[in-house]
């Protein structure tokens, strides 16, 4: 492969996979959601091997170094050879169960809640929110 001199951040943040579309890592951008040193970059900031860049997508929150160089996208397996991971892990697995609610889930074909489960239901939810 050719040796890259100059590659911009959303470009980058593209062919890794971090976002599913070249507009969409220029729209998070724009928006601050990626950081370099703690500050919001633009998307024309040239990438450099050994940058660590923090960024947000949603609630999921990532902390990449740059290990090497890559401006096509190619498939997963192999991008990860273009990064480093740095993410924490209480940032990777706990934000799915600290903020969602657990479902309540009927069976199929019992119908509509008689009036007594229906309090039960709403017990449990008060409940619920006195918690949290």
């Amino acid at each position: 492969m050719a040796e890259i001199e100059k590659l911009r951040i959303d470009k980058y943040l593209w062919a890794i996979r971090v976002f599913k579309t070249r507009s969409l890592a220029t729209d998070a951008c724009k928006a601050g959601r990626v950081k370099l040193e703690g500050r919001s970059i633009k998307p024309s900031v040239v990438v450099k091997v050994g940058d660590t860049y923090h960024i947000q997508k949603g609630i999921e929150k990532k902390v990449l170094r740059v290990t090497n160089l890559l401006d096509k996208r190619v498939d997963a397996k192999t991008a990860i050879g273009f990064y480093e991971d740095l993410t924490p892990p209480e940032d990777t697995f706990g934000y799915k169960t600290a903020h969602h609610a657990a479902v309540l889930k009927r069976d199929r074909g019992t119908g509509r809640p008689t009036k007594k489960e229906r309090r039960e239901i709403d017990g449990l939810q008060s409940d619920w929110w006195k918690d949290g």
